[in-house]
């Protein structure tokens, strides 16, 4: 009987993400055939069926989940090892997997990147446009090293930092621009354009206008903060978006906008990592970085909680 390697666990690991053998061996650079091989061998190590085989996905059975569950550990640990290579006098290089969520990525991402690239020239950067509870996962299971998300996100292994806090503004059809501005409360009687579920800024959304049970005459959702600005352009209803993103989003939308007065919706964006990351230090001084990046976009760098690392 074959020994068990990182190589059986990273295969499987991709199998139970992706739920395809296809779609798995594409993402590991290898053969079908080859991927079902590693798998088989995995298989007979472990004394039984790890997944059950169907013609369009694969699912895990119950000694496959526990397995997994290990797997993971194992791959998350050997991940953290190699990141000790790294010198933690020295200067940051390799590569940095970075998740970033989709109401920041396309305002923020590229200021990022060029920061970084600049200070870090050995520093090969991975970034991923994906929603907050992916970011979450990906970090726990070490196929992320860092993220850019809304805090908070209280997930006891995570460790955060906040780099910036933000307003929401009200965009509203052009032909609207000398009305008085809604309350929050006058929102909820407004037809409100959020993004999809699964998008933490539609809560915060939410949460700012108080709705808690959504009536459907009310809402109409999009994919992206571009296609709910178009809409709103259109005269379809109003909606909300983050600050950083009012340059990029509303130039060629027939839109106004406007500020919230008294107490108006903000979010806190900042960093998070596993807290068994052994490149906490580096990530505090990424996380400096990003902050005079944001400042230098004009964003509320200096309203955040310049303390916030747990």
């Amino acid at each position: 009987m074959k020994a068990l390697t990182l190589k059986h666990l990273r295969y499987f690991e991709a199998l139970a993400t992706h739920g395809h053998f296809g779609k798995a061996a594409a993402a590991s650079a290898i053969s079908q055939p080859a991927l079902s091989i590693q798998i088989k061998e995995l298989e007979a190590i472990m004394g039984g069926p790890l997944v059950e085989r169907a013609a369009r996905e694969t699912r895990l059975t119950a000694l496959g989940e526990d397995v997994l569950k290990h797997s993971r550990e194992i791959l998350t640990r050997v991940e953290d090892l190699g990141n000790l290579v790294q010198s933690p006098s020295g200067p940051l290089s390799g590569r940095l997997r970075i998740g970033v969520i989709p109401t920041v990525a396309p305002y923020l991402l590229p200021s990022i990147i060029k920061a970084m690239t600049q200070r870090f020239p050995q520093l090969t950067i991975e970034p991923k446009e994906t929603i907050t509870e992916s970011v979450i996962r990906e970090i726990l299971e070490a196929r992320l090293d860092v993220g850019v998300v809304a805090l908070p996100v209280s997930e006891p292994s995570l460790r955060e930092f906040s780099l910036f806090n933000e307003d929401f503004l009200l965009v509203r059809p052009a032909r609207d621009a000398g009305l008085p501005m809604p309350s929050s409360s006058q929102l909820r009687t407004m037809r409100l354009l959020l993004l999809e579920e699964g998008h933490c800024f539609r809560d915060q959304a939410l949460s700012f206008c108080s709705i808690r049970n959504i009536e459907p005459q009310h809402i109409m959702e999009g994919s992206s903060l571009s296609t709910l600005v178009q809409m709103v352009g259109a005269g379809i209803g109003v909606t909300l978006i983050p600050e950083m993103a009012v340059g990029l989003e509303t130039r060629s939308a027939d839109v106004t906008i406007a500020r919230f007065q008294d107490t108006p919706p903000t979010r806190t964006i900042g960093l998070i990592w596993r807290k068994t990351n052994p490149l906490s230090e580096k990530l505090l001084k990424i996380g400096a970085i990003i902050r005079k990046t944001a400042e230098k976009n004009n964003l509320n760098a200096g309203h955040g909680d310049q303390t916030a690392v747990y």
